[in-house]
């Protein structure tokens, strides 16, 4: 094993970054295959009986095409905005991507429209035949949503207008987030840098970042506020129109997912936050306060001297996930050996972390900054398992790769948790194996409260904007009450800003970038049960399911592969009891 540099290689899909040559030309390429599609789709008539869908399959396989190389290039284009926040060709690439991706848009709403028009009986057999049977639910599901949607000149106008409109404050919120800058110890870092100081086990540091990144939210927040308000006014309008009036209307059916899933998942954990009042008093006691703050949530309790290199955090990752499934490990390998991993902690990058797929290269891409913590060792982890996701569906149909963020969510839980229990079983005393004990706890909370913060907010919020804009003042109170709420009136201070900084209310890709997280870390407390029990044997099973999480709904992949109800509690009382066992050791040992 050589050594593993910490900045990804961009070249091997396009050579020359923003400025590419290759990368002109394949978007040339794919623009001329969008007319093509374009063409096909205009000539499109609803065929009347299982002979005459030849027509069909052609513009099903360039659908696929043209799909995969949208997916490509916009990959790309993220790739460069988050490794240099200052690269303006970037972001015109990406004011392309939308262009090209809502002239897509537009076609299929065309095209879904003629679906709507064949008749029930001829589809039923239709989908039946070798061209379309692979990919009927996909196709169905297109059917079936066009239906709850506008005629198609008026659907095609929503996405025309949305490039420079809908789309466009979400732009416009990355473009004031890469200009702001705070400064500690007479360093200038940018926003991400300074949130990774709120784990520092100096509380002082801690409550320097959050007091200045306060601050600095603060004196923008009214730019955010605009932000805000006129995407989410953009979309309530869509809706409107659409006749849509449950605002969780969209997320629910693009994560194929059913509101009394989401209920049954939220009132479970309702329930059980009571177990986490204890352990949120104790760990005051133990970092000498009498409650918790904010920042302090998520502070490492003792010195953090169980640190790893770089070098170290892969060859651990990587031998624990040899454990489980042999090829999940050597994808992880061939990940670091390849430079598809962006970890370096510099100045210039976006906050946060993602995973991004290259679809016509088969390959992915993780984003992190990487600081060598267990957090940090976990967090890479995690972005291994969405990389691993997507490996395993690369031969799969294209229509067919379309898995949602919930699902999404659960293969990069499942591969963290993979880590953090290895972590902890080979802590090498009581005391570190103490510091990443609260640390899996630490992430519970996290799902159980931070995003359910987030939800409750952005649920409050939705319905307050119906009404017309709302102001800054009144934003900051909703997330303020949100968190109070979701923490169980735990801690003393709150991040009233935390709306403004957290970039996932901002994202127009789909509303509600909430409860997929939790949804996905609970389902993937079954798989990881599921894991243990069947010992080697469930590498494959495991692809299996990863493998039809763009084929079906939440509810019929867990009764396929793990035998649950989802719509009742007590799969996730089951699910909740599992996250309690680490609880539980954690207040025993402390």
């Amino acid at each position: 094993m050589g050594t593993y540099e910490m900045t990804w290689d961009l070249d091997s899909i396009f050579h020359g970054g923003s400025d590419s040559n290759e990368l002109k030309e394949y978007v040339r390429k794919t623009e001329r295959l969008m007319d093509d599609l374009e063409a096909s789709i205009r000539t499109f008539t609803p065929p009347k009986n299982t002979d005459q869908t030849e027509k069909l399959n052609q513009i099903v396989e360039i659908t696929q095409v043209v799909s995969k190389r949208l997916s490509e290039f916009g990959a790309f284009v993220s790739c460069l905005s988050a490794q240099n926040v200052q690269d303006r060709k970037a972001n015109m690439w990406q004011s392309k991507r939308s262009e090209l991706g809502a002239r897509l848009g537009n076609a299929l709403t065309e095209m879904d429209q003629v679906l709507v028009q064949i008749d029930d009986d001829v589809w039923k057999s239709l989908l039946n035949q070798a061209p379309f049977q692979a990919i009927s639910f996909v196709l169905n599901e297109r059917r079936s949503l066009a239906k709850d949607k506008l005629e198609v000149g008026k659907e095609s106008l929503i996405n025309d207008l949305g490039v420079d409109g809908y789309h466009a404050w979400g732009q416009m919120y990355d473009a004031l987030v890469a200009k702001l800058s705070i400064e500690m110890n007479g360093e200038k870092l940018s926003v991400g840098q300074a949130s990774n100081q709120l784990d520092d086990p100096d509380r002082s540091v801690r409550k320097e970042a959050f007091d200045k990144l306060q601050e600095t939210w603060g004196e923008a927040s009214d730019l955010f506020t605009e932000t805000l308000n006129h995407l989410s006014g953009f979309r309530l309008q869509t809706y409107k129109h659409r006749r849509w009036e449950n605002v969780l209307k969209e997320p629910l059916d693009y994560n194929r997912m059913s509101q009394r899933t989401l209920d049954a998942m939220w009132e479970t954990i309702t329930k059980y936050k009571k177990h986490y009042v204890p352990y949120m008093k104790k760990k005051a006691e133990k970092l000498g306060i009498e409650r918790l703050s904010f920042y302090d949530v998520e502070a490492p309790l003792g010195e953090a001297n169980q640190k790893m290199s770089f070098q170290e955090g892969a060859a651990f990752i990587i031998q624990q996930f040899r454990k489980f499934s042999p090829k999940m490990a050597d994808f992880a390998e061939m990940a670091f050996e390849k430079r598809w991993i962006e970890a370096e902690d510099r100045p210039g990058k976006q906050p946060g972390g993602f995973c991004t797929s290259f679809p016509d290269s088969g390959e992915t891409r993780i984003f992190m900054t990487y600081s060598g913590s267990p957090s940090s060792v976990a967090t890479l982890a995690h972005e291994l398992g969405h990389a691993y996701h997507q490996h395993v569906m690369d031969e799969l149909p294209e229509l067919n790769q379309g898995y949602a963020m919930n699902v999404a969510e659960t293969a990069s839980t499942f591969a963290e948790m993979i880590v953090a229990d290895a972590a902890v079983k080979e802590a090498a005393s009581e005391a570190e194996k103490l510091v990443l004990l609260e640390d899996k706890v630490q992430r519970s909370v996290a799902f159980f409260m931070n995003i359910h913060a987030r939800f409750l907010f952005e649920t409050r919020f939705y319905e307050e904007r119906k009404q017309g804009v709302v102001s800054t003042e009144r934003l900051n109170e909703l997330m303020t009450e949100a968190q109070q709420e979701a923490y169980v009136q735990t801690l003393d201070e709150y991040d009233p800003t935390f709306w403004a900084s957290k970039l996932h209310f901002h994202i127009t890709d789909v509303p509600f970038y909430n409860f997929p997280y939790t949804f996905g870390y609970l389902f993937s407390m079954g798989i990881y049960a599921k894991a243990i029990e069947v010992g080697p044997a469930f590498e494959e099973q495991y692809i299996a399911l990863l493998q039809d999480t763009g084929r079906m709904t939440v509810e019929d992949l867990a009764k396929k592969h793990l035998d649950v109800d989802l719509e009742k509690q007590d799969f996730w009382v089951h699910a909740l009891d599992l996250c309690l066992s680490d609880l539980e050791s954690f207040m025993d040992l402390v």
